[in-house]
């Protein structure tokens, strides 16, 4: 067994004088692709931010694997519309890469040929993905995405988890996920991780979705849905047509 990426041991978090996380543990091994679930409040993009070392431990602490290289796709990032500036630029901001680096990267995210578009000039999908390449950029191995389809309509946000999974194939990284869309990231993960303050339970999709923890937060609906997207998703690659979740 390789070790793990991450490992975070009895972690909390104090914000504001709340306590937003607490006795957090939890390991991310190479490779594997982990999806945090959780409702409104519950502390998902803390504990995703935790990884990064963006926030502070009250207690516990997290240790990550020597020379780590993190990539990041946060919830939203805002631009000014009136600001001239081409997605080639955009990808160069705070460092500089070669025009060869920044198109690889482009094509990796499924967005080949968008480097002269103006950034204001993107729809939701190729926003998304450009913020992608950005992250891949570092040729991470462990990349964290927060809520990255979050205003996505269905077929997009399908389409951009099943370039995530060419993401793994190709990079090899493990990739932690943030998502509402239940339906399709738990199919699309290896385990997942349920969320509300602290880890209510954890596990393999179908474990998941039958534990009374998870069906206390999101009722039982979503497991009749998993089974369902596993059947499309079984036959979508073939086709290469958008899954229907239903």
């Amino acid at each position: 067994m390789s070790a793990p990426l991450i490992r975070v041991r009895d972690f909390s978090v104090r914000l504001g004088g709340q306590t937003v996380l607490q006795d957090v543990n939890l390991e991310i091994a190479p490779g594997e692709i982990v999806t945090i679930v959780g409702p409104n409040g519950s502390g998902k993009s803390t504990l995703l931010r935790a990884l990064i070392g963006a926030v502070a431990p009250a207690t516990g602490r997290v240790e990550r694997s020597a020379k780590l290289r993190i990539g990041y796709v946060p919830q939203k990032l805002a631009i000014d519309a009136a600001l001239p500036m081409t997605v080639r630029r955009f990808l160069s901001l705070p460092r500089r890469v070669s025009d060869p680096v920044a198109a690889a990267a482009l094509v990796k995210a499924g967005v080949p040929g968008l480097g002269q578009s103006q950034m204001s000039d993107l729809s939701g999908g190729q926003f998304q993905r450009v913020l992608l390449a950005r992250a891949l950029l570092a040729e991470p191995q462990l990349l964290l995405l927060d809520e990255a389809t979050q205003g996505l309509d269905q077929p997009g946000a399908a389409a951009f988890y099943r370039q995530i999974e060419e993401v793994r194939r190709d990079f090899g990284c493990a990739i932690v996920m943030v998502s509402h869309d239940l339906h399709v990231v738990m199919a699309a993960s290896d385990r997942v991780l349920c969320l509300n303050g602290h880890i209510c339970c954890e596990g393999t999709p179908e474990l998941v979705a039958s534990a009374p923890e998870y069906r206390a937060l999101f009722g039982t609906g979503t497991h009749g849905a998993l089974a369902l997207y596993r059947h499309e998703h079984s036959h979508s690659h073939d086709a290469h047509g958008g899954p229907d979740a239903g």
